[in-house]
């Protein structure tokens, strides 16, 4: 079992498999060159499947690839079979931005693959293009389908900007009720990588918009999920992740890995440590003690829960799948 300095049983680890993306949203990463990062600075399939071993024998249930953009990587589908065949009952999952999964749909399933996260921040061409800087919403929608066609199961995840898609949010909501799809939106994160005028909604903002069409019950938080839920009269539930807040830190149990092997215990937090020298020397002791040594010292709460909220992190999302 994975234990934290606090007592945190963390079973959930993160693993983003590129830093690429072909999107260039404006909260994430709009003025990064569309570039190639070397491949020999990136851990192999195999060396992070070794990692990945390790902790799954400590005890983690649950593996979610990220990037970047995940599917920009070649043969993902090698790499999630690789993991499946490890251990069967593992909950694995895929973040993704929706673009290239109406061709991957299929194998992603077949290779074991059993959710999947999709961002769908607007339902207008013109929105979504505004965004991602490149016309990208009747793919993003052909990929959905696709995905809900081969039978994984679907979560939508929407980032509500101030002046750009804060009109949609019922609309999204309508959109995934329809469909039966779960939508977490999430408040925005301060960084600074994001575009200098980019403005997110608060929880309650984003409650009040929806207060408009729909009558809804906080839920009790159950489990180290960081969504509050909500639910509808009709039972459908939606839910708000509020970084701005601090109340799920208490059960965090998640771990990141990057594309390049650092190793990070906290998303906000740049503490971190590289596992990749001691992978690829296939040194798994070091590797374990690595890991052990990055949980004892994970952070009890993240700094976006300050009281005054002026810091900004410097972390790049791009490299950890947020």
């Amino acid at each position: 079992m994975l234990v934290d300095g606090f007592g945190r049983k963390v079973d959930y680890l993160r693993v983003s498999v590129t830093e690429r993306c072909n999107f260039r949203c404006q909260y994430c990463m709009p003025e990064k060159p569309f570039s190639w990062v070397p491949k020999e600075e990136l851990l192999s399939y195999e060396d992070l499947f070794e990692f990945i071993k390790v902790g799954i024998d400590e005890g983690i249930k649950k593996v979610r690839i990220t990037g970047g953009e995940p599917l920009l990587r070649e043969g993902l589908e090698n790499f999630i079979q690789m993991i499946a065949s490890y251990k069967e009952d593992i909950d694995l999952a895929l973040t993704t931005n929706g673009f290239l999964l109406d061709q991957a749909a299929q194998k992603l399933k077949d290779a074991g693959l059993k959710r999947i996260n999709v961002s769908l921040d607007s339902l207008k061409d013109e929105v979504a293009a505004k965004i991602a800087q490149k016309n990208v919403l009747k793919k993003v929608l052909k990929g959905i389908e696709a995905a809900d066609k081969v039978g994984l199961k679907i979560k939508i995840n929407c980032v509500p900007m101030k002046g750009i898609n804060d009109d949609e949010l019922v609309d999204i909501l309508n959109f995934c009720k329809e469909k039966g799809y779960p939508v977490r939106y999430i408040e925005y994160m301060e960084n600074s990588h994001a575009k200098d005028t980019a403005k997110g909604l608060t929880s309650e903002e984003i409650q009040e918009i929806i207060k408009k069409s729909y009558n809804f019950k906080k839920q009790e938080r159950t489990g180290p999920s960081p969504s509050q839920d909500y639910k509808l009269d009709d039972g459908y539930v939606f839910g708000i992740i509020e970084p701005h807040k601090d109340d799920f830190c208490a059960t965090c149990n998640r771990i990141r890995l990057t594309a390049s092997g650092v190793l990070i215990p906290c998303l906000y937090f740049e503490d971190a440590q590289s596992i990749k020298e001691a992978i690829q020397a296939k040194d798994i002791k070091k590797a374990a003690a690595i890991l052990k040594d990055v949980l004892a010292n994970k952070p009890e709460k993240n700094k976006w829960s300050t009281e005054d909220n002026s810091e900004t992190s410097t972390r790049a999302f791009y490299e950890t799948g947020g």
